[in-house]
């Protein structure tokens, strides 16, 4: 649990640590979303995100480089690095600070810094965001609270071997009919990992992806005839096809980390273990008869068609330049043509 740097009073209760999801700045605008966080974890962002902001011109190459920021953006984030988010419900004796409760138009966007104090001593200590685009969070501040052991055994991280795969899956479309949220900014996520994976040559995509997004994303990617293959691979799902350049495999959900083949020389590039394991684990099949017809009488009971959303699968824009900038190797000199020749699609 964390505790008030000051006074030592719980402003949480007992989390574990996971993965910082892939979707945590990325939202759809004009609309409420749920929690970030799972019940009971937290996680860490060990990069600066959100206010104070500075130009790019004032801060220059070096600076923004060491800020995590490695190609020109219209300015870099000046925060705290390794602030750690955790669900809402899981907040405890926190209270708001009224003059700093600004937002859009559906809740707070943390734009005047934290805006939550500590119960026990007044200090702020995080800063709640709900407003419209944003994924519900409480952000505590690094240098405001400290970690305490809860007293609850310690759970063992899972290898991958000990994970339910199939829990995890993640359909693309919501019940509504409404593209997932956390699709359109994870497949934009990954589609940054590629890009630097096949340093900026035309890549084709594997089979899943491709037949479900292909259109979507292709503006994203390097353009002209593919030079390289990728392919999806990981835990409990053999590569589909043989000799691929590129694998996309899943991360772990506790750690972070992407998995890794046991053997073979080709690039892994991570993909939200929600999405990967709705492309490459086997799909449930409808119970229908073998052969034959239904006897008299019996009605059909088939499985409801699955829902068709009313428009084109639209990636988060600001999910893919947004990881493209962090990864250092957007400074080799191929991939710094692509991201000047890059548009958007």
């Amino acid at each position: 649990m964390f505790v008030c740097a000051g006074c030592g009073a719980e402003l949480t209760a007992p989390v574990s640590r996971v993965a910082l999801p892939d979707h945590t700045h990325f939202g759809a605008w004009e609309q409420l979303h749920p929690p970030l966080m799972e019940r009971a974890t937290y996680a860490v962002d060990p990069l600066p995100s959100g206010a104070p902001w500075r130009p790019w011109d004032e801060v220059g190459e070096d600076l923004a480089a060491r800020q995590g920021v490695h190609a020109p953006v219209y300015s870099v984030s000046f925060a705290a690095r390794d602030r750690i988010v955790i669900a809402p419900g899981d907040s405890r004796d926190m209270v708001l600070i009224p003059e700093k409760c600004a937002g859009y138009c559906m809740g707070i966007d943390g734009r005047d810094g934290p805006n939550l104090a500590c119960g026990g001593c007044g200090s702020a200590v995080a800063t709640r965001m709900d407003d419209c685009g944003l994924w519900q969070a409480v952000w505590l501040e690094p240098d405001a609270v400290r970690r305490l052991p809860s007293g609850l055994p310690a759970v063992p991280t899972p290898d991958w071997d000990e994970l339910d795969l199939e829990s995890y899956v993640v359909p693309p479309v919501e019940p509504d009919g409404s593209w997932s949220r956390r699709w359109a900014a994870a497949v934009p996520v990954a589609l940054a990992h590629l890009v630097v994976a096949c340093d900026a040559r035309a890549v084709a995509l594997p089979g899943p992806l491709a037949e479900l997004l292909g259109d979507a994303v292709a503006g994203y990617l390097p353009a002209g005839p593919p030079e390289l293959t990728a392919g999806l691979a990981g835990p409990g799902a053999p590569v589909l096809r043989s000799g691929h350049d590129i694998l996309l495999v899943p991360r772990h959900p506790v750690t972070g980390e992407p998995w890794r083949p046991p053997h073979g020389t080709a690039a892994v590039v991570p993909l939200d273990i929600g999405v990967w394991a709705h492309l490459a684990l086997p799909a449930e099949t409808s119970p229908l008869p073998a052969s034959g017809r239904l006897p008299e009488g019996v009605l059909r009971d088939d499985y409801p068609l699955p829902p068709h959303p009313g428009w084109a699968f639209r990636p988060h824009h600001k999910a893919f330049s947004h990881t493209l900038v962090r990864l250092p190797a957007i400074r080799r000199p191929s991939l710094h043509a692509y991201y000047d020749r890059y548009a958007g699609p």
